[in-house]
């Protein structure tokens, strides 16, 4: 374990301990209280409705009509800029949710849960594969609703009738970097791991079969588990006197942020730059949205970018993104091995303080979403988290 502190020492070692696993889905009404006039994004809160970025806009408006808040787009649309209802951090809930991808009540959850007792539950929504009307996306289109009305119905019945026993996610996320994966912008193999898992228990109906191909044809369904096991692990950290333990990540296309263990529920913000990319042919220049999505919290762990050392292909597509030395961070950011992941020269657990110390911007995979809204996704692309709201961390703990 690296130099650190007796409070982000014990918050580290009690983020080792944790044991996630897939228990079930559950409604976020049941799951984690939710209204039906509340919707739930990624990252940080906006400060008022006019500030919602259009991608989360675009997927709050679907979400809305999905739940029967609203009949139909525009009237959704009205709902939210006049604060009719209520749009919130999902992180504040023990949600995390990828890109633009909202949350309303009647959506299916899925519940990560820590086998071990230590680490609250986190929740997470189905992964839309590969779909272009995926919510996380950001696009406002009938297929859009539809997916949603699909993966929150018949094929959620049919993936909580397999999970009649928990299924632990470290196992599987350790086969996907055994494989090549980074556990972010690259889970193929875990995903194809975790579908090996449930296709004996995928038979029998249409149903059941049709969901079991979906999860085979979704290269990146993993990772939405693998987020909330993420939130799982971190989450036994939060409230841990002094704590600098990044427990909390995120971006909401305006802005991102961190949450670390001794101040727990705090954001700390700065302005989102769009990720660093390469702007796909016939895109128009200044379409690219500012960071966003929930999954940042996998790159605090220790995954995604921070790994890209481990995933030779991802290194191979996305290494010349990323800032120069940006293959040394690990070693210089993150606390320790962990236990599930040892051989694999894996380190995991970023704390506030040691980005201070060094200087150094930790770095996340992000998908990069269309600014307008229309597009959907644009590239892949690598994002550098402000140092900015790592001191102002470490500044609010000294002052606690």
């Amino acid at each position: 374990m690296a130099n650190l502190n007796a409070a982000d020492e014990a918050a580290i070692e009690k983020v080792l301990a944790v044991e996630p696993a897939l228990r079930g889905l559950k409604p976020a009404s049941e799951a984690v209280g939710l209204d039906r006039n509340t919707v739930l994004h990624a990252g940080p809160a906006f400060a008022k409705p006019a500030d919602v970025t259009r991608p989360i806009l675009n997927s709050a408006v679907v979400a809305l009509v999905f739940e029967g808040v609203a009949d139909d787009f525009e009237t959704a649309e009205q709902m939210i800029l006049s604060s009719d209802v209520v749009l919130r951090p999902a992180q504040d809930h023990d949600v995390v949710t990828p890109l633009a991808a909202c949350v309303t009540a009647s959506f299916m959850l899925q519940e990560v849960a820590d086998g071990a007792g230590r680490g609250r539950g986190a929740y997470t929504p189905i992964n839309g594969g590969n779909s272009p009307g995926a919510m996380r996306l950001g696009v406002r289109t009938e297929e859009s609703l539809a997916l949603a009305r699909w993966l929150n119905g018949d094929f959620a019945r049919a993936l909580g009738d397999a999970l009649d026993e928990p299924v632990p996610t470290l196992p599987l996320a350790r086969a996907g970097m055994e494989a090549g994966d980074d556990c972010h912008g690259r889970t193929p193999a875990a995903t194809a791991a975790l579908a090996g898992l449930l296709a004996p228990r995928l038979t029998g109906s249409a149903g059941a079969e049709k969901a079991a191909a979906f999860i085979g044809e979704s290269p990146s369904f993993f990772l939405n588990l693998w987020m909330a096991s993420t939130r799982c692990m971190l989450s036994a950290a939060s409230g841990v006197e002094g704590g600098s333990l990044v427990v909390g990540a995120g971006g909401n296309g305006a802005a991102a942020g961190i949450q670390v263990a001794g101040l727990p529920g705090r954001w700390f913000t700065a302005p989102a730059a769009p990720p660093r990319h390469e702007t796909p042919d016939g895109v128009p220049e200044g379409r690219a949205l500012g960071a966003i999505g929930d999954s940042a919290i996998v790159d605090a762990m220790g995954f995604g970018a921070m790994a890209m050392n481990l995933a030779p292909e991802q290194k191979k597509g996305m290494g010349h993104l990323m800032p120069e030395g940006g293959l040394e961070l690990p070693a210089l950011l993150l606390a320790a091995e962990h236990p599930g992941f040892d051989g694999l020269g894996l380190r995991v657990g970023m704390t506030a303080r040691a980005v201070v110390d060094t200087e150094r911007q930790p770095v996340v995979s992000l998908g990069v979403l269309d600014n307008e809204g229309e597009l959907g996704r644009l590239a892949g692309g690598v994002f550098e988290t402000p140092p900015s709201v790592f001191r102002d961390a470490v500044t609010a703990l000294e002052a606690a």
